[in-house]
């Protein structure tokens, strides 16, 4: 077998496992079967080791790690798919103890102004936040065309930005658990849950292509453009909603 070098530490392998780390030799670029066949599946009837640490790294240097996990250095971190079905699977677990929903703690004369549309992203943020994740890769890949990653990897880069907003929607809810002021709530929810998506968001994508050869000032630029372009898209999606619902 070819002598190559691991993706993961570097060391120099000869054999199907490195015998330094002990990653595969077979890691590859991903594809969308890739990301079906192995990741999916993969995820779903397998739990890896590198949890407490993956989280970690999505807080402390989001864009590199997530950079490093796709260009081959998978061994140290958990599936992004495992990630995001643990994080629901104690949501929904801790939020039966819940004694406040996100829709509770807006103001009524707001939630009574809402349309349709915003009532049912109010009613389900962890299914909202889920469907973003092709929709943010199809902004991510059109605004970052240039820095050579394909959709798929997308997807993954994504499923990890999403992964590290629903963990801190996990620590709101059990914040709802022993909090219950709606008004104290809601400004937290506005200022650290909304206010972290938002610059979240922007620092995830300026470190990720941080190595893509774009400028600072492009980098920033485009960074900020992939939250606006769904923003965008979102607002037209809820005047769609409300004039179909209208013309019922």
């Amino acid at each position: 077998m070819k002598e190559v070098n691991c993706l993961n530490c570097g060391h120099e392998i000869t054999a199907n496992y490195c015998p330094n780390c002990g990653q595969k030799n077979s890691t590859h670029r991903y594809s969308l079967k890739h990301f079906l066949e192995h990741d999916l599946i993969h995820g779903i009837w397998h739990v890896d080791k590198g949890a407490l640490f993956t989280i970690k790294e999505l807080f402390t240097r989001p864009g590199h790690s997530v950079r490093e996990y796709i260009l081959g250095k998978r061994a140290p971190y958990f599936s992004f798919v495992t990630l995001i079905l643990l994080t629901l699977a104690v949501s929904t677990l801790i939020g039966h103890y819940s004694h406040v929903k996100l829709l509770d703690i807006i103001p009524e004369a707001s939630r009574e102004a809402m349309s349709p549309f915003e009532k049912f992203v109010s009613k389900n943020p962890k299914i909202i936040l889920l469907v973003t994740i092709p929709i943010y890769s199809l902004f991510s890949f059109l605004w970052f065309k240039k820095a050579g990653f394909n959709y798929s990897e997308h997807l993954v880069l994504n499923s990890y930005k999403v992964a590290s907003e629903l963990i801190v929607g996990l620590l709101f809810t059990i914040l709802t658990v022993f909090y219950t002021n709606p008004q104290g709530l809601m400004l937290i929810n506005y200022i650290f849950v909304t206010g972290f998506s938002i610059l979240y968001t922007a620092f995830f994508y300026y470190q990720f292509f941080s190595k893509s050869g774009l400028s600072k000032r492009s980098r920033i630029f485009r960074s900020i453009m992939v939250p606006v372009s769904y923003l965008l898209l979102a607002m037209m999606a809820g005047v769609i909603w409300a004039i179909a619902t209208k013309s019922r």
